[in-house]
């Protein structure tokens, strides 16, 4: 025997302190019931979500469990028919499920970004086309500050659905340059000089380490790839000035950066033979 054949094992007649009573035990079993759930659901979720969204979801999913156990248990104890209710709820909410239907996937995808937490406060992303820093991830939207300082709300519906790029999640990311030097320079004593100045950044990475090749040969000059590895949260600043830096440097030992040029052969002019009887 379950507990709903309990109550209705319960006779009509049966004084309305005892219903009342056995209202009370419900209420303080669901009480209990629900403690237990958001103390377990605490422990697990802690280290996934900010505590102010978290005692958010928390609340929502107790009260919606206080709220289930008196339509299905407490009502009839008190001589109201459910069966009705659900019905009107159920229209109820297939209208308001057609007007609301991106509040509630915006909603159902914060609780999941809150969880899975691909994004935190203070990061550099790129969601939708949108790079900046993420300002504030709420339960409907995320708040993005693009580089040019613009405020921008975007659904959650999107950051969840969307190519989503973290550019901070990993401790480092590699960027890379394209040296062009002339024909007539020394290309091994060009990509000897790159490494010394990559080596003695502070914040070029020896592991992994930097790659300086001769990647091709075009129109104009010899292109040398160079390929680093920097802090996530420093690999701006190293790339502007390792691009400067390496480029005095070369110059500074008599290497140069060509600019576009043409080279054209004229043939020898034909000597124009005079025919005899000619004037």
């Amino acid at each position: 025997m379950n507990f709903t054949d309990i109550l209705e094992s319960i006779p009509s007649s049966t004084s309305p302190f005892f219903r009342f009573l056995v209202i009370i035990g419900i209420l303080i079993f669901t009480a209990l019931l629900g403690k237990v759930i958001t103390i377990y659901l605490r422990r697990s979720l802690k280290e996934k979500m900010s505590r102010e969204h978290l005692e958010i979801t928390l609340k929502v999913l107790y009260y919606s469990l206080v709220v289930l156990v008196a339509i299905l248990f407490i009502l009839p104890l008190l001589g109201i028919e459910p069966s009705g209710l659900i019905v009107a709820g159920g229209i109820a909410g297939i209208i308001i499920g057609f007007a609301s239907q991106s509040i509630v996937s915006n909603l159902i995808s914060g609780i999941f970004l809150m969880i899975e937490r691909p994004i935190k406060i203070g990061n550099q992303v790129k969601v939708d086309g949108i790079s900046g820093w993420v300002e504030d991830i709420n339960i409907i939207s995320t708040i993005i500050r693009t580089y040019d300082g613009l405020y921008v709300r975007v659904p959650n519906d999107k950051v969840f659905t969307t190519n989503l790029i973290n550019y901070v999640e990993n401790v480092a990311r590699r960027f890379e340059y394209e040296v062009g030097i002339r024909y007539s320079d020394d290309a091994d004593q060009a990509i000897g000089i790159i490494k010394d100045v990559i080596h003695a950044h502070p914040f070029a990475l020896v592991n992994p380490k930097p790659s300086v090749f001769l990647d091709s040969l075009g129109d104009n000059s010899m292109n040398i790839k160079v390929r680093i590895w920097a802090p996530a949260s420093e690999w701006f600043g190293v790339k502007t000035e390792l691009l400067w830096k390496i480029k005095t440097t070369i110059e500074e030992n008599g290497i140069e950066v060509p600019f576009p040029q043409r080279t054209i052969w004229f043939g020898n002019e034909t000597k124009k033979e005079e025919l005899p009887g000619s004037q």
